[in-house]
């Protein structure tokens, strides 16, 4: 999405990251059951998550899934990839890498070939997604799959206006996102999962001020504070609802069934 200093945006985050992503209990089981059931895993699969960041949804995956092989956890930014514990989990493996690092085979991952990945609302921030994409396709083995888990290009949060027209204008289409991975080789499919959000409105503001979304990164703090008091007139009301909306782009090697 936006070309600021992104990893520097997640090290300062990461300390509250968890917290600013939980938007209720059944969020995160929720988003991580609809990953593990998309991509189909099995505890013998060798998964990453790319782009994993604290590895919020990775444990969960983990927690559901009980593999028998760690699932590795994938980011460029070690602040971020601290919050797995030191020593991380046994069902966990961090790996300090960006997607760009694992296409071009700049970092040795402990599975030479992955049965499945995801990346996670992370594809915005590649360069050159098409390449990216290709490079990362070519890490999975024979019957593999890859998911892409974005938001549309148009959402319904109850962001300022600013915030959801720089939203519209630097967010990559998800048909586009297919295309390259079918471009890549893959079989892929795009479809659409959606959730309700039941959120407090104060605590909502609080985490636009502290820029949950890296999109709020590209605001100063001066706009932050104008959208949020924007924010406060149009919703007078103490809980927000609104749907959150995700775009499921699933590539699969050619040869096996999506």
């Amino acid at each position: 999405m936006e070309r600021r200093d992104v990893r520097g945006h997640y090290e300062e985050l990461a300390a509250e990251y968890d917290e600013h992503w939980v938007y209720d209990p059944g969020y995160v089981p929720w988003m991580s059951g609809r990953i593990a059931e998309a991509l189909r895993l099995g505890p013998t699969d060798r998964i990453a998550d790319i782009g994993s960041g604290t590895g919020l949804f990775t444990r969960e995956v983990a927690r559901q899934l009980q593999p028998r092989r760690p699932l590795l956890c994938v980011d460029p930014s070690e602040a971020m990839l601290r919050r797995l514990g030191t020593p991380p989990p046994p069902d966990l493996t961090p790996a300090v890498a960006s997607a760009e690092d694992i296409a071009e085979g700049r970092v040795r991952l402990p599975y030479e070939q992955l049965d499945a990945m995801w990346l996670k609302e992370s594809v915005h921030h590649v360069a050159d997604p098409a390449h990216t994409l290709r490079g990362l396709a070519d890490r999975l083995a024979p019957k593999g799959r890859m998911l892409v888990v974005m938001l549309p290009a148009t959402i319904q949060y109850p962001l300022f206006q600013a915030a959801l027209a720089r939203f519209e204008e630097l967010q990559p289409d998800p048909a586009a996102i297919e295309g390259h991975l079918r471009a890549a080789g893959l079989k892929a499919t795009l479809t659409h999962v959606e959730h309700e959000l039941r959120i407090d409105r104060d605590k909502y503001l609080g985490m636009v001020r502290a820029r949950y979304m890296s999109l709020l990164s590209t605001f100063s703090d001066i706009e932050i504070e104008k959208g949020i008091e924007e924010m406060r007139v149009a919703h007078p009301e103490p809980v927000l609802v609104f749907p959150d909306r995700f775009a499921f782009i699933l590539g699969q090697r050619r040869g096996e069934a999506v």
